[in-house]
């Protein structure tokens, strides 16, 4: 028996979503996750017909929803003035998930402060510690992705938040191109909060401040920012990832979810993520 589960996030398929579905079934995985922040997904935009046919869609290829997406984009949760609406939009994301019969909403939540005494980090902690305690009353959770800060800037984040409605959907690519950190180790300094990971892979190209790489995500407008200078996004196992030591790191630690393939570039969407289920399935025999 495989000791982690296979997913797909059905958005990098770049095609609608019922034709996504069907693309991940044929794949052979047993998860898909989707976007809900805009678009057909959105759940204001959703009937309560159109959720349950694609529940049923995915169900009937014995596939479940793996996690859902709710990145609101932006600066996260760091800025006060924009938090009430963000989070009460996050909610109803997280009341979505439960209707797929999903228990995790995965989301960047905005770069945490080094500096923990800072009024960016209270506020910061106060939108994800009320997330999490609503998450956590509904038995879900609200899983931010590792990536702008180290694995101890972040576990030490949320061990002040306090909830274990709060917890990690852990991204190995995202840590080593950002951050340069080392994706096994993180896993063990993050070892009580992660619930859901992405398999993606990369490589750092030049050492850069995460607050500049995340605000230029957030708002652009940097003449002199070329994303392609500072790191590159590859195909599994073309990167800085060691996959082998970092699927026996999840394995120690008694993570055996799931692996959830995300490939955010590129222009043979289908194909990369063919490879990459391959590429997991192989290493888990």
């Amino acid at each position: 028996m495989a000791r982690f589960q296979i997913g797909v996030m059905l958005d990098s398929f770049k095609i609608d979503i019922n034709r996504a579905i069907e693309e991940a079934a044929r794949l052979g995985v047993q998860g898909v996750q989707a976007y809900a922040v805009d678009g057909e997904m959105k759940p204001s935009n959703l009937s309560e017909a159109r959720k349950k046919d694609i529940l049923d869609r995915i169900q009937s290829h014995g596939m479940v929803v793996a996690a859902i997406c709710g990145d609101l984009g932006g600066h996260g949760f760091t800025r006060e003035e924009e938090n009430p609406c963000k989070i009460e939009e996050s909610k109803r994301i997280v009341e979505l998930a439960k209707q797929f019969a999903c228990n995790v909403v995965t989301t960047h939540i905005g770069v945490v402060p080094k500096d923990s005494t800072c009024k960016r980090y209270e506020v910061l902690a106060q939108a994800c510690r009320e997330l999490g305690e609503f998450a956590q009353g509904m038995d879900a959770a609200f899983a931010v992705e590792t990536g702008p800060e180290t694995p101890e800037t972040l576990c030490s984040f949320l061990k002040d938040v306090g909830t274990r409605g709060f917890c990690v959907n852990y991204d190995p690519a995202n840590l080593v191109m950002v951050t340069g950190s080392d994706p096994v180790q993180g896993v063990y300094t993050l070892r009580d909060y992660i619930v859901h990971t992405h398999a993606k892979d990369g490589i750092m190209l030049k050492q850069s401040d995460p607050q500049v790489i995340y605000d230029f995500f957030a708002e652009g407008g940097i003449d002199d920012l070329n994303l392609k200078d500072y790191f590159l996004e590859t195909p599994l196992g073309e990167g800085s990832v060691d996959f082998d030591a970092y699927l026996k790191a999840l394995d120690e630690i008694g993570y055996h979810g799931f692996l959830t393939v995300e490939r955010e570039v590129g222009d043979t969407p289908a194909k990369d993520l063919a490879h990459a289920v391959r590429f997991l399935k192989e290493r888990q025999g």
